[in-house]
């Protein structure tokens, strides 16, 4: 069978591959969904031509953690403090959602995401209510035709209501779910977003844990991200049992000590940064710096678009401001002006394509164009102002462009927007299904008297309380296998 081909051609190519550099007219050749050959010019005739002419040609963007479902009550808490988002979100909201929209709430959210150019994402699925809520996460994610790691969360969001007969109930619905998705290499590759440490028992984490590992799954966890509480802390003890590892993407750790960036270090692990999420909603300083200390390569994620944008532009500019500024403290600090900013936009865009292609696993099939790879790309420019003049490529990405600006999008060489037109799915019909989706799941919240925000008095003290008494656990845990506690 003949190979369908395409070629991208005399687009300005930024490769993020150092070995082939970038090539201000180039060509990329795409062959039954793999790039096979970038070139100043490939002299090929019988291949489809997509004409990037006056665009940039780049890497799709990878996401490192998004709860995709929440993209059906866009930015409703804008103005919510993380403990509003946590009663508000997890504990009123979803138990309000049907399964179809979980579908549609990660169809929508995906769909946004790969229009402004993340052609991959880590979708952190939490809304895991019922079975039936498992299937339509992922087959959302699948109707949108974007890559994925789907990282499949146990989290109760109507305690003493449960769905699930137990926490044994939930891994063997994870067991069911990587059965019957994932037997076969596809769009979509398999993970575990563990329930934040030291909120369950600790024997739950522990079966949490090596249900991913039997399957190979990547692992994705909430990290000190609640400063002055246990919750989401845990690492100084996984760690001391022999849990951490390479295969696990740490998420936000805005609140961590040295002795626990040691420990990520040591293992191997990742870390993703919410900009837009922590800076808004008192999480910390976004963790570059902290990054750059212990020899971390930092990646970025949308977090929630029920605050924040589903690009990841916005996260670039904010982070690349975040992270020069503290990089220059110590120099303002003396009394100084710094003679250079340390951190390039070049460097920057590092953190949305090879460095999480690396984060989610998949550094062998995408995040740079380089040929052998999986061919997801983005042809950015078209007649906006701000793409005109393109002085420095690499400041026109980070300081310049919106999602408007992304003309072209291909994912695993299937165009999925051309010219600025979404082509596989009804924009106007999906936005209104959105739009009535949410009417239907926030009228379903007032009827059952939940008033939103609405965090309880001293929210924050009860849940403290729990979390240290599985902290001890885990405490325990370690003990009895003869480590330091």
């Amino acid at each position: 069978m003949s190979a369908h081909r395409t070629v991208v051609r005399n687009g300005h190519v930024l490769t993020m591959d150092p070995a082939l550099g970038d090539f201000p007219a180039g060509d990329v050749l795409i062959e039954d969904g793999e790039i096979t050959a970038v070139a100043p010019s490939l002299p090929v005739t019988d291949a489809e031509v997509i004409d990037a002419t006056g665009h940039l040609v780049v890497p799709g963007m990878i996401d490192t953690h998004r709860h995709t479902w929440q993209s059906l009550v866009r930015g409703i808490c804008g103005d919510w403090t993380l403990a509003d988002y946590y009663y508000g979100i997890r504990l009123g909201i979803s138990p309000n959602y049907t399964a179809d929209d979980v579908r549609l709430g990660n169809l929508y959210g995906a769909v946004d995401a790969l229009s402004a150019g993340v052609t991959t994402l880590l979708d952190f699925s939490h809304c895991n209510n019922t079975p039936d809520h498992s299937d339509g996460a992922v087959n959302g994610l699948q109707e949108a035709g974007i890559r994925a790691a789907f990282c499949y969360g146990f989290f109760e969001s109507s305690p003493g209501q449960s769905k699930f007969g137990g926490h044994a109930d939930r891994v063997a619905d994870f067991h069911r779910i990587a059965d019957k998705y994932f037997a076969a290499d596809g769009l979509l590759t398999l993970g575990v977003s563990l329930s934040e440490l030291f909120g369950l028992p600790w024997a739950d984490t522990a079966a949490e844990l090596a249900a991913a590992r039997e399957r190979e799954a990547l692992l994705v966890n909430h990290a000190g991200c609640i400063f002055g509480s246990v919750l989401c802390a845990g690492i100084t003890e996984m760690d001391t049992l022999g849990l951490l590892g390479p295969d696990m993407v740490h998420v936000h750790c805005n609140a961590f000590d040295d002795s626990e960036w040691d420990a990520i270090a040591r293992s191997g692990g990742k870390v993703s940064i919410s900009v837009e999420t922590e800076l808004n909603m008192g999480f910390g300083r976004p963790v570059f710096d902290r990054c750059a200390r212990h020899g971390i390569k930092p990646t970025l994620s949308a977090d929630v678009v029920s605050l924040n944008s589903g690009d990841l532009w916005h996260e670039l500019r904010f982070g690349l401001g975040c992270a020069r500024a503290d990089r220059l403290v110590p120099i303002n600090l003396g009394g100084a002006m710094p003679d250079s900013v340390q951190i390039t936009a070049r460097e920057a865009f590092d953190w949305c394509t090879v460095n999480a292609a690396d984060a989610l696993g998949l550094g062998d099939r995408i995040g740079s164009l380089t040929p052998g790879k999986r061919a997801d790309l983005l042809l950015i420019g078209g007649p906006a102002l701000e793409q005109h003049p393109r002085v420095d490529p690499y400041a026109t990405l980070v300081y310049q462009t919106t999602a408007a600006d992304v003309r072209t999008v291909l994912i695993d060489g299937q165009v999925r927007k051309r010219d600025g037109v979404l082509t596989s799915v009804d924009l106007p019909a999906l936005t209104s299904a959105a739009d009535a989706a949410s009417d239907r799941i926030l009228g379903r919240v007032r009827a059952a008297g939940r008033a939103l925000p609405g965090t309880p008095p001293n929210a924050w003290a009860g849940i403290e309380t729990t979390a240290r008494e599985f902290h001890e656990q885990a405490v325990q845990a370690g003990k009895n296998r003869g480590l330091p506690s």
